[in-house]
């Protein structure tokens, strides 16, 4: 595989996008509102920038990546070369199924496509395509430039020398990826989720604050980082929606969102892109 195209400019996109061109990809990121391609890519150049501050990546390597990385408005021109088509769109089905439909069409015959969605049905997405065995699920984690894991989630219907190739393409951009069947929630979801939300029903209880709930896990278990503040980098309205679906699908009482969670995301306080979630956070930082 040799070239990348990454739908969708949002958060987990432009990540995507830049791991996609430091790992030696020709990349296109695409998205369906034209104005949010050049704020993807001043949020690349920042991160590429901070890398090579720290002494993480070299001057070299960063201005490689950027000759890699364009961007396009036209869906189809951006996926009809691409060996690899990553999906990174708001977590719906039908808009994923409609997306899948339509890219199949646009791309090339042998072109993989894969959903970076965090909890929908893999199966449900192939579904709307003509060849399923080309589909799989790619689940990276935010912020996608720093975290190592990359959740691949199969199918009955895919082709395992398809995954094998995405694992590989995963390998190249420096992750650790593991393969999961797929089930509501697939692994880090399901788990992420049922420990999430009961930090949350200890906020709303008074058991402790935000800050001592995270720092237990991250100073009793080893955590880098606690599920709260995890919870504000991926976004409150993620998660109320992955905690719904799971709820629904499982019928867990676990999975039930609490009046918290609900309320915050009600208010718009939605974590760090709103500046207020279970933390105060500043604006226009980089992750």
């Amino acid at each position: 595989m040799k070239r990348i195209a990454v739908i969708g400019a949002g958060t987990m996109g432009h990540g995507i996008a830049q791991v996609a061109a430091l790992a030696g990809f020709t990349t296109t990121l695409t998205d369906a509102e034209p104005a949010s391609l050049p704020r993807a890519v001043e949020r690349i150049k920042v991160n590429l920038a901070g890398g090579v501050s720290r002494g993480k990546l070299s001057r070299d390597a960063a201005d490689a990546a950027l000759e890699r990385l364009s961007t396009s408005t036209n869906l189809a021109e951006a996926v009809q070369k691409a060996d690899l088509i990553v999906e990174a769109i708001v977590e719906d089905l039908g808009a994923k199924q409609s997306l899948f439909a339509a890219v199949e069409n646009a791309a090339g015959a042998s072109a993989v496509l894969a959903t970076n969605t965090s909890s929908l049905s893999i199966a449900a997405i192939a579904q709307a395509t003509d060849h399923p065995e080309r589909v799989l699920g790619m689940h990276f984690f935010n912020p996608v430039h720093i975290m190592k894991l990359v959740e691949l989630v199969t199918h009955d219907g895919v082709d395992a020398a398809v995954v094998e190739r995405v694992r590989d393409v995963a390998v190249r951009m420096g992750k650790e990826p593991i393969i999961v069947k797929n089930s509501p929630g697939f692994a880090s979801s399901r788990l992420g989720i049922a420990l999430g939300l009961e930090a949350m029903r200890m906020v709303e209880e008074g058991v402790a604050t935000p800050e001592d709930i995270d720092k237990a896990l991250e100073l009793g278990y080893g955590h880098p980082m606690g599920p709260l503040r995890v919870s504000d980098l991926v976004g409150l309205d993620v998660r109320l929606s992955i905690a719904e679906y799971l709820h629904a699908e499982l019928g867990a009482p676990h999975f039930a969102p609490p009046d918290i969670l609900r309320r915050l995301v009600r208010d718009n306080h939605l974590g760090k892109k709103t500046g207020r979630g279970f933390y105060e956070w500043p604006k226009n930082v980089s992750s």
